[in-house]
């Protein structure tokens, strides 16, 4: 890059200033991690919009790792957010107003530029597919008091949902993953985020076993009931929530949020009509987004683009993604119902496609050319394959 459009970058980019962070901190922003040294002092040329930044303090020989704290913020053009390091409380924290117009003035006079990390705009775009639903004021409806999310403000939440032995686990491993520092959160004072709640089964009076069955089998009348009631019939802000939550797992490792995910995954993935008959598009969408986060999820070379360093590299990777996952009874039974159907959004068809080769070449599972139960398998002249049919006013 030369140096005329770096400085551009630098004076229309965000910044973030945190100050007197120690030595061997790992700091992350969206995708990527910042090992701190003795001459770190945050970060340049962010894009305006939303970004996650997250932390994990370290022990003095920089081997052991305190639980990570995250929180998403939303940032505009030649916008200076400044943090400093609380050492008794190992936090980021405010500082006074008068103090942070005075360094806010100091970065846009480059005095601090020699101490700040580039953000790497290359990754900017993967950043983009994972959160291009998150709006600011998803943010402000779903995340905790004070902002911050951490998996010491949630323990006890999740101890009673049932789990699979892959998801307990998970559940061991973000519980004990690189906690041997102590820290000094208060439980008592603390929760974790406003997530939508997402009932795992369909309960009505006054209807037959037979009917309860058939609307439990058949989610669709759920997810019509709690996109109207929770999100006012706004798709795209389910599709922020879903995001949201996916993140916070991921690189904020929240079980709260994993837990979330999962739950708006199965409530999408336990419909049959909803996809091909009344949300197409948001079926599509969704596909879009899930894809995405498996495949970042599920990268092999993580090192320089992801929070590999904060341990995030072990939670989405072949042996979590066993047999036994929920996701590959979904997935089955999805592609299942796309193969069985007599019209498919072309849309949908294509990154259902897209979405079934991905799980296939990463985590292996196998679903059968040509079934009609495990697989997307259609001959040119199959009279039974379903018609495609391309939808007006794709908003993907």
């Amino acid at each position: 890059m030369d140096p005329v459009t770096a400085l551009e970058l630098v004076k229309h980019g965000a910044t973030l200033l945190l100050l007197d962070v120690p030595q061997y901190t790992l700091v992350g922003v969206d995708t990527q991690i910042f090992s701190i040294g003795p001459a770190f002092k945050g970060i340049k040329m962010i894009p305006p919009g939303i970004h996650f930044l997250y932390y994990s303090s370290s022990s003095r020989d920089g081997k052991e790792f305190s639980p990570v704290v995250g929180s998403f913020i939303d940032v505009g053009p030649s916008e200076v957010i400044v943090r400093r390091w609380d050492l008794q409380e190992e936090r980021l924290g405010k500082i006074s107003e008068e103090e942070a117009e005075r360094f806010a003035g100091a970065v846009k006079r480059l005095e601090f530029d020699g101490n700040l990390g580039p953000y790497n705009l290359s990754h900017n775009g993967e950043w983009k597919r994972l959160s291009n639903y998150i709006t600011r004021s998803i943010i402000e409806r779903i995340e905790p008091i004070g902002g911050e999310i951490m998996i010491t403000s949630e323990s006890g939440m999740a101890h009673n949902v049932s789990k699979t032995s892959v998801e307990k686990a998970l559940d061991e491993q973000l519980m004990n993953s690189k906690f041997s520092i102590s820290t000094s959160t208060d439980k008592s004072t603390k929760r974790g985020c406003y997530y939508t709640s997402i009932p795992r089964t369909i309960k009505h009076r006054g209807i037959n076993a037979n009917e309860l069955t058939s609307l439990n089998l058949d989610k669709t009348e759920l997810l019509e009931g709690i996109l109207m009631k929770d999100y006012g019939g706004r798709e795209d802000v389910l599709l922020g929530e879903l995001q949201f939550a996916y993140v916070a797992f991921l690189m904020g490792q929240s079980l709260e949020g994993f837990l979330q995910w999962k739950s708006m995954v199965c409530l999408l993935l336990g419909c049959i009509e909803a996809p091909f008959h009344t949300r197409s598009q948001l079926y599509t969408k969704f596909i879009k987004v899930i894809y995405y986060q498996l495949k970042y999820g599920l990268q092999k070379d993580k090192a320089d683009t992801n929070a590999a360093g904060l341990g995030v590299s072990t939670l989405l990777d072949e042996s979590w993604f066993g047999a036994d996952s929920f996701l590959h009874q979904l997935f089955k039974e999805f592609f299942s119902l796309v193969q069985e159907a007599s019209v498919v959004d072309g849309d949908l068809l294509t990154w259902a496609r897209k979405l079934k080769e991905l799980v296939e070449n990463e985590l292996g599972w196998e679903f059968q050319h040509g079934s009609a139960v495990d697989g997307i398998y259609f001959a040119e002249d199959d009279e039974y394959a379903p018609v495609v049919e391309m939808l007006e006013d794709q908003s993907i």
